[in-house]
């Protein structure tokens, strides 16, 4: 499968979290090998989680159709809080996790194109299905950071979507022909076996703008695939939205909804937030134990991306051995990635034979 190799690259234990999030600080222990990291001794010998919880230690996401303005909202309500924010991971997060200071080529990070997307939807290489399943692989990944963060520092973490909305493109794109139904069927799978081991963001927050407007913003953005992206497309969004994803996450999340004019209210939304009781939910029966679970879990990047793994044949997203054995040897060959983090003497790496 494509996307297996997605477990090559990602890096051991909390150092993926560390990489999106902050800068590293030397310490004991801090080589590729000997990190220290969060396991059963800890909680053990006494680590806890609920004792860091304040008010705001919550997961909040931001959702909307295309140039919604629910990235501005997210940010200015992540300050106005104190609370972390999360942009929406692209098709290259997988490269911010690892520390790259330049983006690796497609060929590592999923093999797709958004912008090839928005040009030619209907590709006839697959290039629509593998991008939604990555970008779903990628929410995925950074919705384990967000609750990592979460349960390791108490501060709530603000996203832009989350991988329990990913599942509106792919409605659109369904009805517009864009994918075929096995790779609906396929889709499906793999959500159904990995979004239950996560729970859903504590609030929901929907930013409710047309899709006329949504399409007239898109042309005003400057971005030259932007241009001609489809009303039907933008409003198969909106519907999906409004039809499937808020009347489902109204049952486990506190939901709020805006339109264009009142989202740029910062305090108002702010202080909808501050009245809500947040009395449901599977949130209100995790404890100490289960937190502890749910850190072992999200803190292990390559459990996370192994829950997407199935074995079965899509052409969209299945490239054949002598191909995997190209890409995975290419990727070794570039600086730095021989061997783990700190053990490369091609990129300045010293004192090797010590660690």
């Amino acid at each position: 499968m494509a996307l297996r190799g997605i477990r090559l690259v990602i890096p051991t234990g909390t150092s993926a979290f560390k990489a999106v999030n902050a800068v590293q600080k030397a310490g004991v222990h801090t080589s590729s090998v000997r990190s220290l990291r969060y396991g059963w001794w800890a909680y053990a010998l006494g680590e806890r989680t609920t004792p860091r919880f304040q008010q705001y230690s919550k997961i909040i996401s931001v959702d909307g159709n295309l140039a919604s303005g629910k990235g501005a909202l997210a940010q200015s309500l992540a300050d106005k809080l104190g609370m972390h924010y999360m942009p929406e991971p692209d098709t290259f997060y997988l490269d911010k996790m690892t520390g790259e200071k330049q983006p690796l080529a497609v060929d590592f990070n999923g093999m797709c194109s958004l912008e090839k997307f928005y040009t030619d939807p209907k590709a006839a290489d697959g290039n629509t299905y593998r991008l939604q399943l990555w970008m779903y692989n990628m929410r995925l990944l950074q919705y384990a950071d967000a609750i990592e963060h979460l349960l390791t520092t108490g501060q709530g973490v603000i996203l832009e979507r989350s991988p329990f909305s990913d599942m509106v493109f792919l409605e659109a794109m369904s009805k517009q022909g864009y994918i075929r139904k096995e790779c609906v069927q396929h889709y499906n799978e793999i959500k159904d076996i990995s979004i239950c081991e996560f729970l859903p963001p504590h609030l929901s927050i929907y930013v409710d703008v047309p899709a006329e407007e949504v399409q007239k913003r898109l042309k005003q953005s400057g971005k030259s695939y932007l241009q001609n992206v489809p009303l039907m497309y933008l409003k198969s969004i909106e519907d999906s939205y409004k039809k499937t994803f808020l009347p489902k996450i109204s049952e486990t999340s506190e939901l709020l909804a805006y339109d264009a004019t009142q989202a740029q209210d910062i305090e108002k939304v702010a202080e909808d937030i501050e009245y809500l009781k947040f009395e449901k939910g599977p949130w209100l029966e995790q404890d100490d134990v289960t937190y502890h679970q749910m850190r072992m879990l999200v803190e292990d990047k390559h459990k996370v991306a192994s829950l997407t793994q199935i074995p079965k044949f899509l052409p969209e997203i299945t490239i054949g051995a002598h191909d995997y054995d190209e890409k995975y040897y290419a990727y070794k060959s570039l600086p730095g990635k021989k061997y783990a983090e700190g053990y490369n003497a091609d990129v300045g790496d010293k004192y090797i034979w010590l660690k």
